[in-house]
């Protein structure tokens, strides 16, 4: 009884070591840097920098546009002022005939001489 109880021991010590051993394999296999989770996660990390630096030259670029925005908006509520000053000073004109009037015809130049005398 005591012979198989060894030989079952001996399995069984056997049988812990190559599941380790198959288990160490898959492990090393699963954090490979050029094939597993550790190549995933390499790469990951790479974009989450690109992603970074794209997001702070986003936000560059925005607060530069949002600058210009605000500069482009004050000079056109400048003009617009302008603009409604010129249209109510354009309601002292006198109003402009609907029909043209037709071209006046040539005349000949009238020469007039004054005498010397002052007036």
């Amino acid at each position: 009884m005591e012979v198989v109880a060894d030989i079952l021991l001996v399995a069984g010590a056997l049988g812990a070591g190559l599941y380790c051993f198959v288990l160490s394999r898959r492990l090393t296999r699963f954090a490979d840097l050029e094939n597993g989770v550790g190549a995933a996660v390499a790469v990951l990390s790479a974009q989450v920098t690109d992603l970074q630096t794209a997001l702070e030259t986003a936000q560059k670029t925005a607060i530069h546009s949002g600058d210009s925005l605000d500069d482009l908006t004050h000079r056109a509520e400048d003009v617009a002022k302008r603009l409604e000053l010129m249209v109510a000073s354009m309601h002292d004109l006198p109003p402009v005939n609907s029909h043209p009037a037709s071209p006046p015809t040539p005349k000949s130049p009238v020469f007039s001489r004054h005498t010397g005398g002052a007036e």
